[in-house]
């Protein structure tokens, strides 16, 4: 053959070798993670830099055996390709390993953990952080918080093996700097927390850094059972006996009466479902907000008290957990077993006491301006279900860092065991000043030996139906508030009243809170008179 016909030939055959080698270079840009799991489906995410393919192989052992097929498509303007594949008719609460492959690249093996069906009664424990967008100033400290304490906490407390001991992360918000930079998600969020992710699904809510970016539809595949119109946005989820919901208090979304009109349903379905006993919702911005009033929201406020209406109809305790401020906060409605629960930040740089304008609300009982994140136990004891809440702290650098140092705890039961009403001991038909009247009630006493006396509320009318109270308040055994506890050296059981009107009947009573949220009924209804002027 001569030198005109073996050119081509030549040619082709190295176009073909680049080819080939090309198909063999795929590259992991995103390690595999978890999404939208239920307990016979889990959906696996994946990024290449090239390759099309879209494999999932899987099996009840590290064998393997099995294998399921996906989509993918380009994204970045076909820069990177994102793969996809759901996994079906798997076994309800089982362990399950699997590795992704995309052409000649291929993960290392990792394991999840199907869900258990509502009527299981399965315990669990789930993870809520948020705000880890990256600080400048500390790069590296998503990756600390996940690595240097969500995993050596879980392991050092549950097990070491992580799909066994957590069944889900949530993320109220603010998960990057800026939503649009599409560098930011791979290198910012998925790659920190990458050995987590491979193992437990994460359930996002949407922040105002998102930027309500096209990105965040693309790398998260959260449940389509929102408004149709807006997929995604909002959404819930069942694991057990908890119902998570996920909401978006970002412009443009809070103020849809779609969002709201869809909650009310819900939680109006959730009332009747005797296989659910708690409702958390999570949504980015705070109905208050003692770090950073400017970050507070009305949607939110909307939210809660739609949340706490829940509570009270159906007896089944909610919480609601945000973010946007960047320091941890935990406070409890007056009425309701309600938590209201700030679970920042994970990265996001600190808003540190007096950087910005704040508050010392009623309802917060603690508030650190420290990194961290927070652990959920929930038992679906079919006599009396519980959570307990724990916040895990990794401090910050202007006081110091701690080492995974629980900060804060509460447990709430579903089922109230009442303390006894209290005594109410003086005044007591007696004739006094204006000035300084002092109600006192007796000791703290509850059928349960654990508890202890949380919270007192002290109500003083001119009516004996105390219809519209005169003094309505509220006091609990701890408020920490700019690192110093406020509540340091009250007991709860007098409330020294201010000026009252001269010559007038007060009536007045009280009741007794144990730290699980649980009323005493009010005590019997005492009543005073003021003199006519003051001493």
């Amino acid at each position: 053959m001569n030198d005109f016909f073996k050119k081509p030939i030549l040619l082709f055959g190295v176009i073909v070798c680049l080819v080939s080698l090309q198909a063999q270079s795929q590259e992991l840009e995103i390690a595999p993670y978890l999404q939208d799991a239920e307990p016979n489906e889990i959906t696996i995410k994946w990024q290449t830099d090239t390759g099309e393919e879209s494999v999932v192989e899987y099996g009840l052992s590290p064998k393997l055996g099995k294998k399921a097929s996906g989509k993918s498509f380009g994204i970045n303007f076909s820069k990177a390709i994102l793969h996809e594949v759901r996994l079906s008719k798997l076994k309800r609460f089982t362990t399950y390993y699997y590795r992704v492959k995309t052409g000649k690249t291929k993960s290392d093996i990792f394991e999840f953990k199907t869900p258990p069906f509502s009527q299981d009664n399965k315990k669990f424990n789930l993870l809520a952080m948020s705000d880890m967008q990256r600080d400048w100033q500390y790069p590296d400290k998503f990756s600390e918080v996940v690595n240097g304490g969500i995993i050596p906490y879980m392991e050092k407390n549950y097990g070491k093996k992580l799909p066994d001991h957590l069944a889900m992360i949530l993320i109220p918000g603010d998960l990057v700097v800026n939503g649009e930079v599409f560098d930011q998600w791979e290198n910012e969020f998925f790659k920190p927390a990458a050995k987590i992710f491979n193992q437990v699904p994460v359930y996002p809510a949407i922040g105002n850094h998102e930027k309500n970016s096209q990105f965040y539809f693309d790398y998260f595949s959260l449940p389509q059972n929102g408004s149709a119109a807006h997929p995604e946005h909002w959404w819930y989820k069942d694991y057990s006996n908890v119902r998570i919901i996920g909401l978006d208090s970002n412009d443009g979304y809070k103020d849809s009466p779609l969002q709201i009109n869809w909650l009310e349903n819900l939680l109006q379905e959730t009332g009747k479902n005797e296989n659910i006993d708690f409702v958390f919702a999570e949504l980015h911005h705070p109905h208050k907000s003692e770090l950073w009033i400017p970050g507070e929201e009305e949607f939110s406020a909307k939210v809660v008290s739609l949340l706490e209406n829940f509570t009270q109809k159906t007896g089944k305790p909610s919480i609601h957990f945000f973010g946007h401020t960047h320091g941890y906060s935990r406070g409890q409605s007056k009425d309701h077993k309600h938590l209201m629960v700030n679970v920042a930040s994970a990265g996001g740089a600190i808003d540190n006491w007096g950087e910005f304008e704040g508050r010392d609300y009623e309802e917060f009982t603690v508030t650190q301006d420290e990194y961290g994140f927070v652990i959920l136990e929930v038992e679906a004891d079919q006599k009396n279900p519980k959570f307990t809440l724990k916040r895990i702290s990794q401090g910050n650098y202007a006081d110091g860092l701690r080492d995974n140092e629980i900060r804060d705890s509460i447990t709430i039961f579903k089922n109230p065991i009442k303390p006894q009403a209290p005594e109410s001991i003086s005044p007591n038909n007696e004739t006094l000043p204006i000035n300084g009247v002092v109600l006192k009630a007796g000791t703290f006493q509850s059928k349960s030996q654990k508890t202890f006396h949380a919270a007192s509320n002290w109500q003083v009318a001119t009516d004996p139906g105390f219809e519209k109270p005169v003094i309505n308040s509220w006091k609990q055994f701890e408020n920490w508030y700019y690192k110093e506890n406020r509540q340091k050296n009250d007991d709860l059981s007098d409330e020294k009243l201010h000026r009252l009107a001269p010559n007038t009947t007060y009536y007045w009573r009280v009741r007794y809170r144990d730290q699980n949220l649980n009323w005493s009924d009010w005590s019997k209804i005492q009543t005073f008179k003021t003199q006519g002027k003051a001493d």
